[in-house]
């Protein structure tokens, strides 16, 4: 099971860095010798998808973060990883496809974005592996994310996109499908008029078309790590659940 990253984003929200975004530290972690480290951002969504089956990571990267590959490139653990690069900003939905090559038709996909934390860690394993599905999370304010409807049974109705004025409370933190899906959103993509900038508005034309996706409320905290603030709550959520050796501010 591939492990997708988009791993190209400008981060601009939390600059001036001197480094990728993906690889602020945030906490910490004990390193094979027992020592303790500094630990990457994104070496938390590496966790929970490793937690949620994958046994290979893609990261979608932009040509001048090479520092990426230098952080990864010498293996994390067991899973196998991969680069590919996206050769100018253009959107989450051109970063993603960009992976299409090295995912078949029969292997299912995770998909989540690597400067988030979220708890439980095991929360991808809750997603089936024979159909779109979100991992979803409640959050104060979904009009800054990704907000997902559904109906009373767990069935997505819209994904509404940093919306004002949003309808759910409930946003996706993480999603899975099957490598045949994956192909099917990427040739929908490609069709004349779409060239989707963000996957809602992707999955909601894909959804108009007779097809179904399911909605899992099996998320319970979400920080989005790309800005100060979220920086801050992070530090503030793995004081208290997530890491005992990080203080809080």
């Amino acid at each position: 099971m591939w492990g997708i990253i988009p791993a190209a984003g400008n981060g601009t929200r939390i600059q001036p860095l001197a480094f990728s975004k993906e690889l602020l530290p945030v906490g910490s972690r004990i390193d094979p010798n027992g020592v303790e480290r500094p630990k990457a951002v994104s070496e938390y969504l590496i966790e929970r998808m490793v937690a949620g089956g994958a046994t290979k990571i893609c990261f979608v990267i932009s040509p001048s973060k090479s520092d990426i590959v230098s952080y990864y490139g010498g293996g994390i653990g067991r899973v196998d990883t991969a680069f590919v690069v996206q050769p100018q900003a253009a959107g989450l939905c051109d970063a993603l496809f960009r992976a299409c090559p090295l995912v078949a038709p029969d292997e299912p996909v995770l998909i989540g974005l690597p400067d988030t934390i979220w708890f439980p860690e095991n929360g991808l394993a809750a997603l089936p592996d024979d159909r779109l599905s979100f991992l979803c999370f409640p959050v104060d304010r979904p009009e800054l994310f990704d907000a997902v409807v559904m109906d009373a049974f767990g069935r997505v109705e819209q994904i509404q996109v940093k919306q004002p004025g949003a309808t759910s409370p409930w946003i996706w933190g993480a999603f899975k499908m099957p490598g045949h899906v994956f192909h099917e959103l990427h040739r929908l993509w490609c069709e004349p008029g779409r060239g989707d900038e963000y996957i809602g508005t992707l999955v909601n034309a894909w959804l108009a078309r007779g097809n179904e996706a399911k909605g899992i409320k099996a998320g319970e905290n979400y920080v989005d790590v790309g800005t100060l603030g979220g920086y801050r709550s992070a530090i503030q959520l793995l004081a208290r659940i997530g890491n005992p050796t990080v203080r809080a501010a």
